[in-house]
């Protein structure tokens, strides 16, 4: 568990370790920035796009839609929602495994309160994450 004692937010598991993650990605993109502001593309393996729309989301049981590209991994395998033990997407479909620009549709779980967890998904040789945002009543 993490602690973050200013704000008062309480993160247990995979959500402290996103949040490690990504902000040591993060760091570690902002200190390797070549001079001249040109961006480098992120490590192999990690070069996948992913996009959730709509996101934020309102309600138990809506419906999404996760579109992206592979960042040359073969196609998207796979897409998970938070965890395999606590998912926050259910019924998960996947309709168009093209690596240029894959499409699934999922439903927001009955569990999911509010929040925000890692939406991640598998394209055979490069991963990618989001975060989707959950304000349900």
């Amino acid at each position: 568990m993490a602690l973050n004692r200013k704000h008062g937010v309480l993160l247990t598991g995979a959500a402290a370790a996103v949040l490690l993650t990504a902000g040591t990605i993060g760091v570690a993109a902002a200190s390797a920035q070549p001079a001249g502001g040109a961006q480098q593309q992120p490590p192999r393996g990690a070069r996948a796009v992913v996009h959730v729309s709509p996101n934020p989301t309102t309600e138990r049981g809506q419906e999404i839609t996760i579109t992206g590209n592979c960042g040359g991994g073969r196609g998207l395998k796979t897409v998970i929602g938070n965890s395999p033990d606590h998912p926050s997407l259910v019924n998960i479909r996947i309709l168009d495994r093209n690596p240029a620009g894959f499409l699934a549709k999922a439903n927001v779980g009955p569990q999911i309160g509010n929040g925000v967890g890692p939406v991640l998904v598998d394209c055979g040789g490069e991963a990618g994450v989001t975060l989707l945002v959950t304000r349900v009543g």
